[in-house]
């Protein structure tokens, strides 16, 4: 429960530290600001927890130069974090994601080292830090999120070596040989550390991430263990460290927790008549070809929508597939779209699906049907009702959740999910037709098998499919995570064992 110190803030035994606060900003129709929760399954996962623990969201609002004193929506007190026009730029765009984003995705785009955006991201994560530590109750649960925030736990542990803290990294970790690019990678790892369990989307990023733990720091590793010394002076912002003899030592635990979807709402949409109904309208504007394919994406460099076009637009080059009866759904929502990177993707995948139309389109029929823009739940679970084939050709993905909404949508057990291997989702949904996106030729011929599956074996794979991301769904993600996480902290006390005498 909160509690209230005699001259300071509320405080709390449960904190979700986040780059966003879970609620957007809106504006009635008399002008009036309002706040409505975020659709995000993190959100979805979590805010039936936080109502019962009377728990808190530390996240920055949104905008810059938004300065909000903490404040309460659906019974979840929300502290914001102001930023502003500079740190958004050098912090968010900058080291976040034109530096850690493309670095932690196998630099499909070449990551900017500037020592300015790094100086700003050390800045911003010490005030997330701050505040977290301001509310927190003494022995409080805190749980961190994702690569903007990696020097959150470190910096927790300094401030206030009471907490026990979390932290889940959504995106992949990247292989030594990638990682070690990074200027400012002990800091990070360091950061890391602070974390009683770190949490990661697969196995491999996992292992990735105790190599990178053996190689700077010489720490003890076994499993998804790490002990790490606690008279370490290790500096989470300088990556100095002087190892002391002798030291006390802290178990950390670094493994994997397949993040998933609040599969039930998503059930429940697909469900009802009018949602149903908007799925049939759309079919019948798209023509009602005999193949309608969709993809959904970010409009982001690592979701391989150019390899899944240029796929598309060879097999209608080759006349193994007709555009009078196959359509390409591809939605593209907005994203980071003052990066330069992002806003040349725009222009080239615009471009491709221009000249696929142009090449292969007839007078009220587009071989390609891209739509820039984002929409809500509800239209997007009539897509997924409406498409009788799921493309998923991420180039490196942590999840891609989409695949896991089309799987849970599918009560009619209809429709075939194509799946990147390098996509996070491929190690739970094996059912699904795995491919490698970089080999056009293998993307081409799994297009053709989803399009011509017999009835029976999309029955029974997808019926594999939904077995497996119903029983494993968001709420469960978070309470394995949370249980690990108290369990740790209890039964795991600082220890004078050498790691070697522990079996």
């Amino acid at each position: 429960m909160a509690s209230q110190t005699e001259d300071g803030p509320d405080t709390y035994d449960f904190i979700v530290v986040a780059n966003r606060l879970p609620v957007d900003s809106v504006t009635d129709s008399n002008g009036n600001q309002q706040w409505r929760m975020s659709p995000g399954g993190l959100v979805a996962a979590l805010e039936p927890l936080m109502k019962t623990t009377d728990g808190a969201w530390v996240g920055w609002p949104g905008a810059a130069d938004v300065v909000l004193e903490p404040f309460e929506h659906e019974n979840i007190r929300m502290v914001p974090v102001a930023l502003n026009a500079e740190e958004i730029e050098r912090y968010y765009e900058g080291f976040s994601n034109d530096t850690l984003w493309p670095l932690y995705h196998d630099v499909i785009a070449q990551p900017s080292y500037h020592r300015e955006w790094w100086e700003t991201y050390v800045a911003v994560n010490r005030r997330f830090a701050e505040t977290t530590a301001r509310i927190a109750d003494v022995g409080a649960t805190v749980w961190v999120h994702d690569y903007q925030l990696q020097l959150v736990p470190g910096m927790l542990r300094e401030l206030r070596p009471d907490l026990t803290i979390g932290f889940f990294n959504h995106i992949p970790f990247p292989a030594y040989g990638i990682f070690s690019q990074l200027p400012w990678r002990q800091q990070i790892i360091s950061g890391l550390l602070g974390a009683d369990v770190i949490g990661f989307q697969r196995v491999a990023d996992a292992g990735n991430f105790t190599r990178a733990v053996r190689r700077l720091f010489g720490y003890e590793t076994k499993g998804t263990r790490v002990w790490v010394p606690v008279g370490d002076s290790s500096d989470a912002t300088t990556g100095d460290r002087s190892h002391v003899s002798g030291a006390p030592m802290r178990r950390v635990i670094a493994r994997a927790y397949p993040i998933s979807i609040d599969a039930t709402s998503y059930v429940e949409l697909a469900q009802r008549p009018d949602v149903q109904a908007r799925a049939r309208q759309i079919r019948e504007e798209l023509g009602n070809p005999r193949t309608i394919m969709l993809g959904v994406d970010r409009l982001d460099y690592t979701k391989g929508i150019g390899h899944r076009l240029k796929a598309y637009g060879e097999l209608l080059a080759e006349g193994r597939l007709d555009a009078h009866d196959v359509t390409l759904v591809q939605v593209a929502s907005p994203s980071r779209e003052r990066v330069a990177s992002y806003m040349q993707l725009r222009d080239e995948i615009e471009l491709t699906v221009g000249r696929i139309n142009g090449d292969y389109g007839s007078i009220g029929h587009s071989a390609i049907n891209y739509l820039h823009q984002g929409y809500p739940r509800e239209e997007m679970v009539a897509l997924y009702l409406a498409a009788d084939v799921m493309l998923v050709t991420a180039l490196r993905d942590g999840m891609n959740l989409v695949a896991k909404e089309y799987v849970a949508t599918r009560a009619d057990l209809g429709g075939v999910l194509v799946l990147s291997e390098f996509a996070g989702a491929s190690d739970d949904l094996r059912q699904a037709i795995l491919i490698n996106p970089h080999d056009i030729e293998g993307v081409k011929e799994a297009i053709l098998k989803a399009v011509e599956m017999p009835v029976a074996e999309r029955r029974r794979r997808m019926r594999a499919l939904r077995k497996r991301v119903l029983e494993n769904d968001v709420v469960k993600w978070s309470r394995v995570f949370l249980e690990e996480l108290t369990q740790s902290a209890t039964e795991h006390p600082v220890s004078h064992e050498h790691p070697d005498d522990r079996r």
